[in-house]
């Protein structure tokens, strides 16, 4: 049935700079869900960043993402961000000025990963607290203008903070 999402790799970690899901993307789905239900970081947070992997399984980590965001903040202004040629794909906020005991979490749509002949598209919205408990959220698009075949992907952190847990889970669209 249209619209039903069907597991297809589960992944988690403690104590780790980076997750990678490997063979999470084939050609029986065009469109992924991927959803982070825990994040917490060892340190004050930036963002987390999904890079992809490639068919061979290596981080794609050159100049081929572009990215906007809008960071939606209770407590002040909307804040717009944008990147092009970055070396980190879709940006999801997390636990901004917290420290491990309230993380963030994330939900993102992947589109056409798998398919060669198609630039890879996503679409995330996230939510968190910051330091003062003040909720946020954001929404971010990205684009992988390399048309390539990209099998996975890389949870990390555009910082040195480690995860003290994560959790992830990837679906495929029916």
């Amino acid at each position: 049935m249209a619209g039903n999402l069907e597991l297809i790799k589960s992944a988690s970690g403690s104590s780790v700079n980076f997750l990678d899901i490997t063979d999470c993307f084939s050609d029986d789905y065009n469109v992924y869900a991927l959803i982070l239900g825990k994040i917490d970081v060892s340190a004050d947070a930036t963002f987390v960043y999904v890079r992809y992997l490639d068919s061979g399984g290596t981080v794609i980590s050159s100049a081929e993402y572009d990215r906007a965001d809008l960071r939606l903040k209770a407590n002040a202004s909307f804040e717009e961000g944008k990147q092009t040629s970055d070396v980190y794909g879709l940006r999801l906020q997390t636990s901004a000025g917290l420290q491990t005991s309230e993380g963030g979490n994330a939900t993102a749509y992947i589109y056409n990963p798998y398919d060669s002949s198609s630039y890879t598209f996503s679409l995330g919205q996230s939510v968190n607290a910051t330091g003062i408990n003040v909720l946020q959220g954001s929404k971010s698009i990205s684009v992988h203008k390399s048309a390539e075949q990209i099998t996975g992907m890389r949870i990390a952190r555009s910082n040195s903070a480690t995860f003290e847990n994560i959790e992830v889970s990837v679906y495929g669209v029916k």
